[in-house]
């Protein structure tokens, strides 16, 4: 049900146009947040706006909400609440929540009461009528909007990429798994897959926009196409990998129970394909798995890192670990101390459980104290610090090609960007490397990175090495 309201203010307050027209978007959460602020940018730029720098000489502010986590709620709402004192100075200043979390009617209410300097409050599904709430702002107006069924895939929204050596890409929406702590099937729908020529036209114009880095993005990339005709994750991999010009392709976020032999084999033959995967664990327990509804076990799940890394010796897996789950026992949790042991993952978002309102997982029984969750993590990350350090030890001597991302010039000029098997890799270069493919070799090791010396380019096949 779509729930608007548009509220009149005084006449002595309404909205003038500012001249400036200059907007400022702050991003919590995953990579589709950054992909849907890139949109709302786009969309405001094709009605007057220019990007802004700061939230101080903004005529408007949008925050892009996130709901995972409980404390997202609390950071955004602290956020806002910190604006207040700059609305009562400007009552022309334009401030806007939208994302995720305002996808959930209860919280979108709670926030336009609580906030009633707050001009406009709307859900995901409402993106590409910003414009038009935008409108209504300057004209005076308050809105609220939550759409909570109509859900479309919309192609042609302009956008403005952030990325500098890296575009992001949707691939499909949604997600039909219902984990037992998770929100995102109630705030982003069921699984929706775009049409494989669509996201191919789109590798395209990015390309033919200077782009040879490419992010395929999904709640799971695994499923795409499974509510299409003869269309899988690997099919679109092979047809993405054509495009001219191409030299990198990544994805995430992968899920285990839908990763195939059929993708794996399509990672490995095909030579613009990353090896890297970002494959959530969870928990290394099979008790807790069922528990979370993740549909795997920790057999499965290492049969998978087997296969990867027979068919790709050169592979690397990042991953998501949740301790402290209700029912979570030691015995539980040493498991999946095993499990990282085994695997030996680059590196690992690790998590407290934190409960969700609205998911099963949060009126469970056995909810672990936090001292206990506290303590787990604790001992978690340190085995986990403890594989990155042996993980990035093997890399020197060895060399690879780094898209270089970006450069430090504060002291002595780093440049610093990323092997293809997802690797960041630091070493002495200066800003007109950015973007470029440059061979580096690894001398030593820091905590989480490698660093390294530039390379004889004429070792080098390709520059996807």
């Amino acid at each position: 049900m779509e729930c608007t309201n548009m509220e009149q203010k005084s006449p002595f307050l309404s909205k003038m146009i500012n001249a400036a027209r200059v907007y400022y978007i702050e991003t919590f959460g995953c990579q589709m947040n950054v992909r849907d602020s890139e949109t709302a940018a786009g969309l405001l730029e094709t009605v007057g706006f220019s990007r802004g720098t700061d939230k101080e000489s903004a005529a408007l502010i949008l925050f892009n909400t996130c709901c995972v986590r409980d404390h997202a709620e609390k950071r955004v709402f602290g956020n806002i609440g910190a604006l207040k004192e700059r609305k009562d100075e400007n009552p022309n200043l334009i401030i806007g929540v939208f994302g995720c979390m305002m996808q959930q009617q209860e919280v979108a209410e709670k926030l336009y009461k609580r906030f009633p300097f707050v001009d406009i409050v709307f859900g995901t599904n409402l993106l590409s009528r910003l414009p038009a709430f935008v409108e209504s702002a300057e004209a005076g107006s308050r809105t609220l909007a939550v759409d909570e069924n109509n859900i479309q895939i919309e192609d042609d929204l302009p956008s403005i990429r952030t990325g500098k050596i890296n575009a992001f890409v949707n691939i499909n929406y949604g997600c039909d798994n219902f984990c037992t702590y998770c929100i995102v099937p109630f705030v982003r729908g069921r699984e929706r897959s775009r049409e494989m020529q669509a996201v191919v036209d789109e590798a395209k114009k990015l390309v033919a926009e200077g782009y040879t880095e490419l992010t395929l993005l999904g709640q799971n990339v695994n499923s795409y196409g499974k509510d299409l005709i003869n269309a899988s994750f690997a099919s679109l991999l092979t047809e993405v990998s054509k495009v001219e010009g191409l030299k990198r392709i990544r994805f995430m976020t992968s899920h285990p129970k839908d990763l195939s032999d059929e993708m794996i084999a399509a990672m490995a033959s095909l030579p613009n394909v990353c090896h890297h995967v970002h494959l959530p664990m969870q928990s290394g327990s099979n008790e807790i798995l069922s528990r979370m509804n993740r549909k795997y076990t920790r057999e499965r799940y290492l049969e998978i890192v087997q296969k990867l890394q027979a068919a790709m010796p050169d592979v690397e897996l990042t991953t998501d670990i949740i301790v402290g789950f209700p029912g979570e026992t030691e015995e539980d949790f040493l498991q999946t101390l095993d499990l990282v042991e085994q695997v030996g993952f680059a590196s690992a978002f690790t998590f407290k459980y934190s409960p969700r309102k609205g998911t099963s997982a949060a009126t469970m029984e056995e909810q672990v104290t936090d001292i206990t969750k506290r303590e787990r993590l604790q001992r978690l990350n340190a085995l986990q610090e403890r594989k990155s350090r042996e993980n990035n030890e093997k890399y020197v001597g060895l060399a690879g090609i780094v898209h270089v991302e970006d450069c430090n010039t504060k002291n002595e000029p780093v440049c610093y960007g990323k092997f293809s098997n997802f690797k960041m890799v630091y070493f002495t270069g200066t800003p007109e490397l950015i973007g470029q493919y440059v061979p580096v070799t690894v001398t030593n090791v820091r905590k989480n990175s490698l660093y390294g010396k530039t390379a004889e380019s004429s070792k080098y096949k390709t520059d996807t090495n």
